[in-house]
Formats: structure tokens, sequence, C-alpha cells
């Protein structure tokens, strides 16, 4: 019967052990920034004057609103095109104007003029310039060197022609100026020489808008940052913020590097006493399954090592880790009482060393706690998807949530809901890792164990062709044993398997057993009953064999080892006493397997002895059956054969309970039907 204790066995603190020093060393080698604060709230700590100098950080609010305004400010860049400058030369020295001795010279020199500070083309000539009249500046590459140039300093075409009229006009008052030039066809070769380059004017756009600095000033070594009973306003929590990184980055821990280590340790220590404590308290036959110990242990290890590496990289991929899927790759082969307490130990390192530990342990604490009850209605196919969606608008409330409290808007930062996305999908791409981990640690999930109580199974088939009498005997006590798990919380899915395969035996030699036989004939005729003993017996040897030909799982073939465990064949042994055989060769007659060990085990041996002589009852009153299943338990108790198990009274009374029922509406007594009268 079911024991208690804190376990002895030395493997157990050894994997325990090995935990405890991998944390040690995975646990960060800085300190923390010791303070909690919040915008609005007041500084409840010592005044707090910077160890160090630091820049002050731009909030994702401020960065946004510079790279809107880099955004929408085009500098636009221009070549200069020495050839354009050339041609114009070249066309004026063709002009009649040119040969005039003074006034062409001067023409001459206010063109080069004008060339010399760049010409562009009018405003209204092409879209893409309009650019210059909405900036102060432009970019001008000469000589493979960009200038920044005032947009004051260069002519338009029509500028340029004013100009040009303006600086000769100057120069002969008494002349009709602008006839001449008009009349000559000076304007006429004005065209621009500073031409628009596209290309380089997107690619410094770009750069403006993706290299905005991300400080803002510097907060000394020694500066005040706030004082005791200070509101936190925005300003200083952004300092708050600023030194907080800083100091992580660069100061982090100044004390003996030994008491860092002892610190590390002792968290460590706590962490394990209470993941043991957890197991200990919810299900304790886990200690005794090395494999499964082991891949708790590991889920464990690989949550806190997953938080602690992403917080040291990039403490903003922590919200893109699908941390609810440690709590589907627990469900897998646990059951929820076991799951959540370690789901949630295993959040505990983010709370403890992550930034924004907090907020990271609960939104992923609703997430684990979601995924858990919602997973076992949408686990199939596409529905999966259904339970990431559920998981992401829970993650985007609480998130929301969190947002509203510290900063006061509920979506201010777009790329952390986008993580937030991303995570729960990946909650679902994850999940096939159970496969991998099944066959790593030698585990049998319950998808596995869905696809083994199939009836459909080869398995099963071979029974229900060759020893139909047999498959139904173990559909029957399927459904006994269903319906007793349920009454204690024991592992459904392994008991209905188990159920199925534990006689499976008996398709080697159906027609020995009594359910198989046709009308008329008797296996056993003429044979002894040591030899009748012998070949019912070996049923249980031969399901292992077949469970080993066809790769069943361990936790499945039990089943078939313990289901008479070391129980007598009586019927056969009483029978070998009349005949005056020698009391003392009974172990002829007993079978050679275990005693049951686990609850589910127990559940069975019980349920194929009711419904196996549940078939000879002759009365169906509720007394009938009440008297008949207490015969039966007490004679298993009596017998030994749960002297093994981890089954409580508690559950041996609600298991009656449930089996005295679900017998008496099986067999209950039904309606005579009237004969037709012809």
């Amino acid at each position: 019967m079911a024991k208690t204790g804190i376990p002895k066995e030395p493997k157990i603190y050894l994997c325990l052990l090995v935990l405890f020093v991998l944390l040690v060393v995975i646990m960060p080698r800085t300190g923390k920034f010791n303070y909690d604060y919040k915008k609005g709230s007041p500084w409840t700590y010592e005044t707090l004057i910077s160890e160090i100098e630091f820049p002050i950080l731009k909030t994702a609010e401020q960065l946004q609103a510079e790279k809107d305004a880099a955004g929408s400010r085009v500098v636009p860049c221009y070549k200069f095109s020495e050839e354009a400058l050339m041609k114009v030369l070249e066309r004026y020295s063709n002009l009649p104007f040119a040969t005039y001795p003074l006034l062409g010279n001067c023409t001459q020199t206010a063109i080069l003029d004008i060339y010399n500070k760049g010409v562009i083309t009018d405003e209204s000539s092409a879209s893409e310039e309009n650019l210059s009249s909405v900036n102060p500046v432009i970019f001008i590459q000469k000589d493979k060197r960009s200038v920044k140039c005032p947009t004051s300093d260069v002519y338009t075409v029509s500028n340029a022609k004013s100009a040009l009229l303006s600086k000769v006009k100057r120069e002969f008052p008494d002349k009709p100026v602008d006839s001449l030039l008009t009349a000559n066809g000076v304007y006429d070769i004005i065209v621009p020489n500073l031409i628009y380059d596209k290309e380089t004017t997107d690619l410094v756009h770009a750069e403006s808008v993706d290299y905005i600095s991300p400080t803002r000033g510097y907060v000394n070594a020694g500066q005040l940052i706030v004082t005791k009973g200070e509101i936190v306003t925005a300003e200083i929590a952004q300092m708050l913020d600023s030194y907080k990184a800083e100091y992580e980055a660069s100061l982090g821990y100044n004390g003996p590097r030994a008491l860092l280590w002892a610190g590390n340790a002792l968290i460590a220590l706590a962490l394990i006493l209470i993941l043991f404590l957890s197991i200990f308290y919810t299900n304790p036959a886990i200690f005794k399954e090395l494999n499964r110990y082991v891949y708790l242990l590991f889920i464990f290890l690989l949550t806190t090592f997953t938080s602690v590496a992403l917080d040291a990289a990039d403490p903003s991929l922590l919200y893109m880790t699908p941390f609810s899927l440690a709590a589907l790759f627990l469900l897998a082969f646990f059951k929820k009482r076991v799951v959540l307490p370690v789901y949630v130990l295993s959040l505990i390192p983010l709370l403890i060393f992550a930034h924004n530990g907090t907020e990271l342990f609960v939104l992923f604490l609703v997430a684990g706690v979601i995924t858990m009850y919602v997973f076992q209605f949408y686990n199939r196919s596409w529905r999966q998807f259904v339970t990431a969606l559920i998981v992401f608008v829970a993650l985007l409330l609480t998130f929301t949530g969190f947002r509203l409290i510290n900063d006061g808007s509920a979506f201010s930062d777009y790329t952390l809901i986008a993580y937030l996305f991303i995570g729960s999908l990946l909650s679902v791409a994850g999940y096939p890792f159970i496969y991998l981990f099944e066959k790593v640690f030698g585990l049998v999930s319950n998808s596995r164990l869905l696809e083994l109580a199939d009836t459909n199974n080869k398995l099963l088939r071979i029974l229900a062709q060759k020893a139909p009498g047999t498959f139904q005997h173990c559909l029957q006590v399927m459904n006994l044993a269903d319906a007793a798990a349920r009454s204690i919380d024991a592992n459904v899915l392994l008991v209905r398997a188990g159920a199925l395969y534990h006689d499976i035996g008996k398709t080697e030699n159906p027609l020995c057993f009594i359910e198989n036989e046709s009308l008329g004939t008797d296996y056993h005729q003429g044979l002894t009953p040591k030899e009748s003993a012998s070949v019912i017996i070996r049923h249980v040897k031969d399901g292992m064999a077949l469970a080993s030909r066809y790769k069943l799982p361990e936790v499945v073939s039990d089943f078939i080892l313990t289901h008479h465990g070391t129980s007598c064949t009586a019927y056969f042994y009483n029978k070998y006493k009349e005949q005056g055989g020698d009391p003392a060769d009974a172990g002829s007659f007993c079978y050679d397997g275990r005693k049951p060990w686990t609850k589910e085990q127990t559940i069975v041996m019980i349920c194929d002895t009711l419904e196996a002589a549940s078939r000879t009852l002759k009365d169906n009153t509720p007394e009938t059956f009440d008297k008949f299943v207490e015969n039966i338990v007490s004679a298993k108790v009596n017998a030994g054969q749960l002297d093994d198990s981890d089954i409580s009274l508690k559950d041996l009374t609600r298991i009656k309970a449930v089996l005295k029922s679900y017998l008496a509406q099986i067999y209950h007594e039904r309606v005579e039907y009237p004969k037709n009268n012809p």
C-alpha cells in the first residue's frame, strides 16, 4: 500500500546536486540594480547620487518622434556638372554678343560667378527637385566631396538670369542690357549645372532616419539623481532607467566575488529545495522513475538558462520567448498538479534576474496557466493555432495592464507586442520537440498513449482477430478502469492503454482461455491441472515477448507483467489438491509476474479480476455487487498483491464505490419483451 516519507535513494540527491552546480554556473556574475520605482510614485529609498558618469538614454517615444521628424525632412543631393558649365561657355562663345569687347567680357565673368555657385532647375520644373523649397540646405557633390550648402547660395535658372542681368547692368547702366541679352540669346543658354541625385538623396535620408542618437546629454559622477520622498517624474524616471542600464553594464557588483558566488549558491539552493518539496507533496512517485524525474529537472534547467542567457544578450528577446511551451513540455508527461508548481518555479529566475522581471513573470505565468487549460480542448492539427491566439490575447491584455500603470498609454511599444505574438506562435511551432524528448528520456507522452489506445492499432487488430473474446474482455476492463482512474485522479490515458494490452499474450494460444472457446469444445480436457495452469500462466510471458516485438513502451508493457501479480490460478490449484496433489507445490500454479507498484497498475489488476468474475454473477441486486467488489478487493489485499502499490486506503474506498455503481449499471434488470402473437 502507499508509503510516505522522504525518499532515501542517493540518485535522487545526486541529480539535485548536479542541478545545483549548473544553476550556480549559469547565474549572472554581476549584481542587480536594487531599486524598484514607478513614475508618479515617491522615491522611498535614500537620496541617490550617481557613482558614475552615464548618458541619458532617450525613451522609445522620443526616439520615434525624432525618427518621424527625420523622415519628414529630406535634404536633396546634387552633383556639380563641369560638363554643363563647359557647354554653356562654348555656346556663349558662339553668340554675336561675345564679340562686344567690354560688354561681352563682363557678361562672361558674370556667368562664371553664377555657375561657380551653382544653378538648379526652377522649383516648378520637376517635382522631385521641389525638395529644395522646404529645406534650408542642400548637399553638393564636387570633386568627390560633398559639401552642405544653404539653398540661398545657389541659383535657380530664373534667379540666374536675373542675377546675370543685375551684374551686367551694374557695369553698364546706360546700356539696354536686358534687350541686348534677350536679342542675342544669352538667356537661352542658361541651364542647370547642379544635377539632382535621387539615389544619393534616398540613401542619405535613410541613414538620417536609422542613425538617430540614442542619448541626450550626460549625468556626471557625483550628480544628484533623486532625493528621498521626491516624486519620480518622467524626467527622473528617464535618468533612473539610464543609470540602471549603465550601472549593470559597467559597474554592477563591486563587492568581493566570493560573496557574489555565495549569494548565487544560496538562491540556487532555495530554488532546488522548493522544487524538491513541490514534487514530494504533489506526486512523490516521480522519485521512483528516474527518467521522468531527470526530465522534470531538465525542463526547469532549460527555462532558467533561457531566462538568464537572453536577459544577458538582449532583454527584449524575453518577450518573444515561448515560456508557456515549458508548461506543454511538462503537461505531456505529468499531471497538472505537478506541472503548475514546477512551471511557476521555472519562472522565478525571470523575477530575480531579468530586467522588468515582475512584468515578465506575471505575463508568462498567465500565459502558462491559460495554455495548460486551453490546450486540452485545442491540441490537434490547426486547432493548436487557436491555443496560440488565445494565449496571445491573454499576453496582450496583461501587457496592456502593465503599460497603463507604468506609462499611462496602452500601446506605446509595438515592437514588444510583435514579440509577444511571435512567441505565441512559437509555442505551437515548438510543440513537436515533445517527441524528441520522448525518445531521449525514454518517456511516453499523452499523444503516444492516445495512439496506442486506438483500436485500429496493429497489435489490437491482431487481438480482435485471433482472440475476439479476450478483446471484448479488454474493452470492458478498459471502461471499468477508466471510471476508477477518474475517481482518484490517476493517469486515465495510461490506464486505458494498459487495460487494452494487458492480455495481449493470449493471442499466442487463444483457445485455452474460456472467453475464446467455441461451443462444445474444452481445450483443457485431457490436461492435468498443472499442465493447464502452465499454459494459462504462459500468457504473461507471451505478452511481454509481443510487447518487445511490437516495441510497446515499457510503461505499457508493465501492465502485462503486473495484471496478475504473483497470484495463484486458484481453479486449477484447487483441482490439483482435490486430485491428491501436494499443497507444497503451489509455486507451479502462481504467475511469475510482479506485484503492481503504481495506482494505474493496481486499478487494472482489480478491474481485470472483477470483469472476469462478474460473468458468473446470478443476482443483480446492489447488495450482491457491494459484497462482490468488497470480496475481490479484500482478496487482493489479503494475498499481499497490493503491498508494493502506492495506492492509499482512501483511493481504494473511492475505487470500490465507483466500481459497484458501474457494475450495477451494466448488469441491471431488463424489461422482458412480450412475444408477438401470430
